[in-house]
């Protein structure tokens, strides 16, 4: 397959990029390989203003180079050509990598147009808790009548929908619009060695604002067969989610949603056989390092988590490290027990207020070998109620320094 470089052609830089990846796809499928910015104007980034799209057996290599958003950018860094505002049937896609070499970052605006999920208002100033009658999230559409005054899909870093086969690898993601990385339906797939770099604000002309919503990967509704590795930075939001959240009610390539492949039930709702390791991090914005999170007759199951190092300082950092479920209506409250299970934890570290955090249902898992370095707290917190749990396995969980109240577990328990 052919190998073609954006510094070939003549335009903006999107059109450069557009170019090479059109004259890939006429070869049916190659390697789209943008390394620095060649051009009479001095500027060594790549300057985005619209999302990099693409199709089945593409790779993209970034090479020692940036590629920015622009200020007038209100898409995605990349998003698989198969989605998009108003393309209602997602076709499947194939065989799609995106990869890193050396110093490869992937940056957001100056001044976003938008940040935020779809159900975050946007605003100047933007406000984190409650002020103007609700959380707002910087951006520079706010009060535009010719915009969406919300966030939206738009606003993910990478966003692919409906893949088989792909990996995403050794890139960093800074000050992303919202979450940095979304997957929707896909399976087999490699995420591995990726660094993030927010931290829920921003000082913009001379004022802290926040940008809401900033996890780092994302894994949605139908997504299995997945290895997350070698992980690191820190997120204003969740570090990792797993969600699948069932009941919604858009349609795909509607903007009025944070999925850009509807969130309409389907068959093939659940998160199952990942394998997430070696993590080393922490959510800035005091969320989670890793979320778990299902509803609505959705499952996860089969899920290996190990080599997790939350890396939460006094100052900034996790307020979970491990949450699983969530007893918040607004999420479908607590699962059924089975509809959560098949969980293998293993080697955790915890800095945060919590360490493990069953809000949720949990059955049929292990949990073992967790440090927990919070003396005020205990390793698992059944918050949900401890009915909600069956058939676990508990070995070597222990709270350094903790309190009588608060006492470790260094035998195993079964229950």
């Amino acid at each position: 397959m052919i190998e073609i470089n954006p510094n070939q052609f003549k335009g903006t830089d999107s059109e450069r990029i557009e170019q090479a990846i059109a004259a890939v796809k006429t070869q049916g499928g190659g390697t789209i390989l943008i390394s620095r910015r060649e051009d009479e104007d001095g500027r060594n980034f790549w300057l985005l203003d619209r999302a990099i799209l693409l199709d089945s057996n593409m790779t993209l290599v970034i090479d020692n180079c940036t590629l920015k958003l622009s200020d007038n950018c209100r898409d995605n860094f990349i998003r698989s050509a198969n989605c998009g505002v108003g393309i209602k049937d997602v076709r499947k896609v194939h065989d799609i990598h995106v990869i890193g070499i050396g110093n490869a970052l992937l940056q957001g605006a100056d001044k976003p147009r938008s940040t935020g999920d779809s159900a975050k208002p946007l605003g100047i100033p933007s406000y984190n808790h409650g002020a103007l009658g609700g959380p707002r999230s910087y951006g520079t559409d706010a009060g535009k009548e010719s915009e969406r005054p919300k966030g939206d899909w738009r606003n993910i870093g990478i966003l692919l929908a409906y893949l088989e086969r792909f990996s995403v690898s050794h890139l960093t993601i800074r000050d992303s619009h919202a979450w940095a990385m979304s997957h929707e339906h896909c399976r087999n797939g490699l995420l591995s060695h990726l660094r993030f770099e927010s931290t829920a604000k921003k000082l913009i002309d001379g004022r802290i604002e926040f940008f809401l919503n900033q996890d780092g990967i994302d894994l949605r509704q139908g997504c299995h067969d997945i290895i997350i590795e070698n992980i690191t930075g820190h997120t204003g939001d969740d570090l990792i989610a797993l969600t699948t959240i069932g009941g919604g009610k858009t349609s795909a390539g509607e903007i009025s949603s944070t999925m850009v492949a509807g969130t309409l039930p389907t068959d093939d709702d659940d998160i199952s056989h990942i394998i997430i390791r070696d993590i080393l991090g922490h959510s800035a914005g005091h969320c989670q390092t890793v979320r778990f999170l299902n509803s609505n007759g959705t499952k996860i199951h089969d899920i290996v988590l190990e080599n997790v190092v939350d890396d939460s300082t006094s100052e900034e950092g996790s307020n979970v490290t491990i949450l699983i479920g969530d007893k918040n209506p607004a999420w479908g409250g607590v699962t059924p027990l089975g509809d959560t299970y098949g969980f293998i934890l293993n080697n955790i570290h915890a800095h945060g207020n919590h360490c493990i955090k069953i809000a949720g249902s949990l059955s049929d898992s292990m949990i073992s070998n967790v440090i927990n370095h919070n003396p005020n707290a205990k390793p698992i917190t059944y918050e949900s109620g401890m009915e909600y749990t069956r058939c676990l396995t508990l070995t070597n969980l222990h709270s350094i320094g903790c309190k009588d109240d608060a006492p470790g577990m260094t035998a195993t328990e079964s229950f």
